[in-house]
């Protein structure tokens, strides 16, 4: 008690005895039988989707959005030099493409994607979307 009234850690009073074990006298081989594989499950781990489908659902969604010319919109467009976009209408961009993959776009990651191709990249590498 007096360690922790201290502020001082508890960890600096406490001694613990170890012997150490030989290195040819360990309790244990290693065997195929005894190595274990630890698995995750798809859910968990993530699949990522394929870049060519990934491709046509975000130059469909950015065909979507009412203020830019669709007929403009290709794989290599760059939302404000090509489309003609603002800031403002890239993050809306950036927002429907959130709802059509079913994930968060984190906000320092989605100040970067300013191109259909950046969007692709970065959709297509994350393992949550869906």
């Amino acid at each position: 008690m007096a360690a922790r009234k201290s502020g001082l850690p508890l960890l600096n009073y406490l001694r613990v005895h170890v012997n150490a074990i030989p290195n040819n006298r360990l309790p244990f081989t290693l065997s195929p039988i005894n190595v274990f594989l630890r698995c995750f499950s798809e859910e968990v781990r993530g699949t990522f989707l394929d870049k060519s489908e990934v491709t046509d659902r975000v130059i469909s969604c950015v065909k979507n959005f009412q203020k830019l010319d669709p007929s403009k919109v290709n794989p290599n467009a760059h939302f404000q030099n090509d489309l003609g976009l603002d800031s403002l209408d890239a993050v809306e961009i950036v927002m429907a493409l959130e709802e059509e993959f079913g994930f968060e776009i984190p906000d320092n990651e989605a100040d970067k994607i300013n191109s259909i191709k950046l969007a692709v990249d970065f959709i297509a590498s994350h393992p949550q979307a869906k």
